[in-house]
């Protein structure tokens, strides 16, 4: 079946929509449209402009016989300071103070499109790292890591604090709770990761960053590597922080239970390399 040029546009974009991070070859969409490899580089160009131009993200052409091309998800600057600060005055409502400092957080991380955005963010700031499976514990985390593997299109490894029947034989390791100074376990199967996998961690909520330090240790008992460490929520006045590298959308700054005052701030994301923008491919 022959295809216009427009008919060619609106189905190309959906493909690559659906697929990011997927290397597509132009033989794929010139045998699927029955046109010629030209004429979808053009279609190619034409998508790869708008894309740009509405802070979409881009298409990276990869030359050689086993090339083609993929869609980098990204999110603009302006875009991303708008949603992060419209996020920073959801949180710091006083209804969502909860005993111990912490915030409640449920309804925003069960809204599917502040989810997908929060997904987005990531995946672009994590976009020029080599990444081969994102990981999380068995909390509310669980939809951002998700939401952050399906925009880099990469599986979803969960770390538990107690063993499932269904998942096998496991690797488990003792850590210290960084508030708590509680000794915990956790683990995690066997069967999820491979020997020099490359490894996002994603977690909802950190305050000393022991939860997050466990789970670099247990990619340690896999020989795995830490390709990059994002945080929906870092709190700020913490003595001694236990991990260091690590991008935060937003920073718990200040909380008065008393007068049930919350202060809300972004997080480190806009600060990660004064010389690069965001999500800038190497």
């Amino acid at each position: 079946m022959k295809f216009r040029r427009s008919g060619r546009l609106v189905d190309m974009t959906y493909y690559m929509l659906q697929h990011p991070h997927s290397l597509v070859p132009l033989t794929y969409f010139s045998e699927k449209y029955n046109s010629a490899k030209s004429s979808i580089s053009e279609d190619l160009t034409i998508i790869k402009e708008t894309f740009e131009q509405q802070g979409i993200g881009t298409l990276l052409t990869v030359p050689g016989a086993a090339g083609g091309v993929k869609y980098i998800p990204k999110v603009d600057i302006a875009e991303a300071k708008l949603f992060i600060d419209e996020l920073c005055e959801k949180m710091a409502k006083p209804e969502r103070l909860l005993p111990g400092g912490y915030l409640y957080l449920t309804d925003l991380l069960g809204n599917p499109s502040i989810v997908n955005k929060i997904g987005r963010l990531f995946a672009t700031v994590f976009s020029n790292r080599k990444i081969d499976v994102v990981m999380t514990v068995a909390t509310k985390g669980i939809n951002l890591a998700y939401a952050v593997a399906a925009q880099l299109d990469v599986p979803v490894v969960i770390v538990r604090k107690d063993s499932k029947v269904t998942e096998g034989s496991t690797v488990s390791i003792n850590y210290v709770s960084g508030s708590s100074k509680r000794i915990q376990t956790m683990l995690l199967a066997k069967r999820s990761l491979t020997e020099g996998s490359n490894v996002l961690i994603i977690d909802d909520f950190m305050k000393a960053g022991g939860t997050i330090n466990g789970m670099i240790s247990l990619l340690d008992e896999f020989q795995a590597n830490v390709s990059g460490i994002g945080v929906l929520v870092e709190t700020e006045g913490v003595e001694e922080r236990l991990v260091d590298e690590y991008i935060s959308l937003t920073k718990l700054t200040e909380v008065d239970t008393r007068e049930k005052h919350i202060e809300v701030k972004p997080g480190t994301y806009f600060q990660i390399n004064e010389n690069k923008k965001i999500g800038e491919i190497e």
